[in-house]
Protein backbone atom coordinates (compact mmCIF):
# COMPACT_ATOMS: atom_id res chain seq x y z
CA UNK A 1 0.00 0.00 0.00
CA UNK A 2 1.49 3.35 -0.98
CA UNK A 3 0.68 6.93 -0.21
CA UNK A 4 1.32 10.24 -1.92
CA UNK A 5 2.75 13.41 -0.46
CA UNK A 6 1.86 16.33 -2.75
CA UNK A 7 5.26 18.06 -2.69
CA UNK A 8 7.53 15.02 -2.72
CA UNK A 9 8.17 12.47 -5.43
CA UNK A 10 9.66 9.03 -4.98
CA UNK A 11 12.08 8.28 -7.75
CA UNK A 12 13.47 4.95 -8.84
CA UNK A 13 17.19 4.92 -9.53
CA UNK A 14 19.80 2.38 -10.46
CA UNK A 15 23.28 2.56 -11.94
CA UNK A 16 21.96 1.15 -15.22
CA UNK A 17 19.63 4.16 -15.55
CA UNK A 18 22.41 6.70 -15.04
CA UNK A 19 22.31 7.87 -18.65
CA UNK A 20 18.54 7.64 -18.98
CA UNK A 21 16.10 10.55 -18.79
CA UNK A 22 14.51 8.89 -15.72
CA UNK A 23 17.46 10.16 -13.67
CA UNK A 24 16.83 13.79 -14.62
CA UNK A 25 15.44 16.05 -11.94
CA UNK A 26 12.53 18.26 -13.01
CA UNK A 27 12.89 22.01 -12.69
CA UNK A 28 12.01 23.14 -9.17
CA UNK A 29 13.04 19.85 -7.52
CA UNK A 30 16.16 18.46 -5.89
CA UNK A 31 17.24 14.81 -5.61
CA UNK A 32 17.94 13.53 -2.10
CA UNK A 33 18.92 10.05 -0.93
CA UNK A 34 17.47 8.82 2.34
CA UNK A 35 17.67 5.82 4.64
CA UNK A 36 19.74 2.67 4.83
CA UNK A 37 18.76 1.67 1.29
CA UNK A 38 19.51 5.17 -0.09
CA UNK A 39 16.08 5.60 -1.64
CA UNK A 40 15.91 8.55 -4.00
CA UNK A 41 13.30 11.25 -3.52
CA UNK A 42 12.66 14.44 -5.42
CA UNK A 43 11.79 17.34 -3.14
CA UNK A 44 10.63 20.85 -4.02
CA UNK A 45 13.47 23.38 -3.73
CA UNK A 46 11.14 25.43 -1.51
CA UNK A 47 11.92 22.91 1.28
CA UNK A 48 15.45 24.35 1.43
CA UNK A 49 14.15 27.53 3.09
CA UNK A 50 12.26 25.70 5.83
CA UNK A 51 13.92 25.48 9.28
CA UNK A 52 12.70 21.89 9.69
CA UNK A 53 14.47 20.81 6.51
CA UNK A 54 17.52 22.92 7.33
CA UNK A 55 17.96 20.72 10.42
CA UNK A 56 18.25 17.70 8.13
CA UNK A 57 20.75 19.59 5.96
CA UNK A 58 22.85 20.38 9.04
CA UNK A 59 22.89 16.70 9.98
CA UNK A 60 23.92 15.87 6.43
CA UNK A 61 26.75 18.40 6.54
CA UNK A 62 27.98 17.03 9.88
CA UNK A 63 27.99 13.43 8.65
CA UNK A 64 29.04 13.79 5.02
CA UNK A 65 30.46 17.29 4.63
CA UNK A 66 30.02 18.42 1.07
CA UNK A 67 30.87 15.05 -0.50
CA UNK A 68 27.73 13.32 -1.76
CA UNK A 69 28.80 10.45 -4.04
CA UNK A 70 25.24 9.61 -5.12
CA UNK A 71 24.98 12.90 -7.06
CA UNK A 72 22.21 14.30 -4.87
CA UNK A 73 22.13 15.21 -1.22
CA UNK A 74 22.39 12.30 1.20
CA UNK A 75 20.13 12.81 4.22
CA UNK A 76 21.32 10.76 7.24
CA UNK A 77 17.98 9.73 8.72
CA UNK A 78 15.55 6.87 8.50
CA UNK A 79 13.08 6.94 5.63
CA UNK A 80 10.05 7.21 7.94
CA UNK A 81 11.57 10.26 9.71
CA UNK A 82 12.20 11.90 6.33
CA UNK A 83 8.66 11.17 5.13
CA UNK A 84 7.21 12.54 8.37
CA UNK A 85 9.28 15.72 7.98
CA UNK A 86 8.24 16.09 4.33
CA UNK A 87 4.63 15.59 5.32
CA UNK A 88 4.89 18.37 7.89
CA UNK A 89 6.53 20.67 5.34
CA UNK A 90 3.75 19.99 2.83
CA UNK A 91 1.13 21.03 5.37
CA UNK A 92 2.73 24.47 5.99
Amino acid sequence: MGFHLPGIRRSSFSASKASSKEVEVPKGYLAVYVGDEMKRFLIPVSFLNEPLFQELLSQSEEEFGYCHPMGGLTIPCKEDVFLHTASRLNSL
